[in-house]
C-alpha cells in the first residue's frame, strides 16, 4: 500500500467538511442553530435539552459555528454557573468528536508537511503538548480551525484532552460573566 500524501489527506478533510456543511444546509439543521432555539430547548427540558445542546454544539463546531453562540444560549437559559458547566461539558465532547473525526479522515497530515514554519510550530507542540494546548485553548477556546489543526498535528489524544480540559475553564468563566451581564443589561434574563 502506498503512503497517502499530506495534501491528499488535507483535501480529504476539506471534502469531509464540505459534505458535512452541505448536509447541514440541505437538511434544514441550520434553523436549529439560533440563540432562541438553543435557549428554548434548555429551558423546556433541562436533561433532554442538555443532550440536544451537546449534540448541536458538536455538529455546529464541526461546521464552523463559533462556540460563544452556544455559551450565550446556555448562560441566558441556565444562568452563568449551570450554563457554564453545560457549555464546558458540550465543549469537551465536541472537541473530542472533532479530534477523532478529523484524525480519522486526515491522519497527521500537518506533521508530513515540509517547511521551517511547520517544523517550528510542531516542535513547540511536541516539546510541551499539554502546556501548548492549554495556552491555545485559553486564546482560541473551541475554534474549529484550532481543533482541526491539533487533530492533524499528530498530537496524542491524551495530551489534546488534558490540554483542552485545563485550557477551557478560564475563558468559559469569563464569557459566562460577560453574557450574564449582557443578559441583565438587555433584560433577557
Amino acid at each position: 500500500m502506498y503512503p497517502v500524501s499530506p495534501f491528499k489527506r488535507l483535501l480529504a478533510v476539506l471534502l469531509f467538511l464540505l459534505v458535512l456543511l452541505a448536509i447541514f444546509e440541505l437538511s434544514g439543521l441550520r434553523s436549529q442553530f439560533s440563540l432562541a432555539y438553543l435557549h428554548q430547548i434548555l429551558v423546556d427540558d433541562p436533561i433532554t435539552g442538555l443532550l440536544v445542546f451537546i449534540l448541536i454544539f458538536t455538529l455546529g463546531n464541526l461546521v464552523q459555528i463559533p462556540g460563544w453562540i452556544f455559551l450565550a444560549a446556555a448562560v441566558l437559559a441556565l444562568g452563568k454557573t449551570w450554563g457554564g458547566l453545560a457549555t464546558y461539558a458540550a465543549a469537551m465532547v465536541s472537541c473530542s468528536v472533532t479530534y477523532f473525526s478529523i484524525r480519522l479522515v486526515g491522519g497527521d497530515a500537518l506533521r508530513s508537511l515540509k517547511g521551517s514554519l511547520a517544523t517550528r510550530l510542531l516542535g513547540q507542540l511536541d516539546a510541551h503538548p499539554v502546556r501548548s494546548i492549554v495556552l491555545l485553548r485559553m486564546l482560541f477556546q473551541t475554534a474549529p480551525p484550532l481543533n482541526y489543526s491539533l487533530a492533524l498535528s499528530g498530537v496524542r489524544f491524551r495530551d489534546y484532552f488534558v490540554g483542552t480540559l485545563l485550557g477551557l475553564p478560564l475563558p468559559i468563566m469569563a464569557y459566562c460573566v460577560f453574557f450574564e451581564y449582557l443578559g441583565m443589561q438587555l433584560h433577557l434574563q
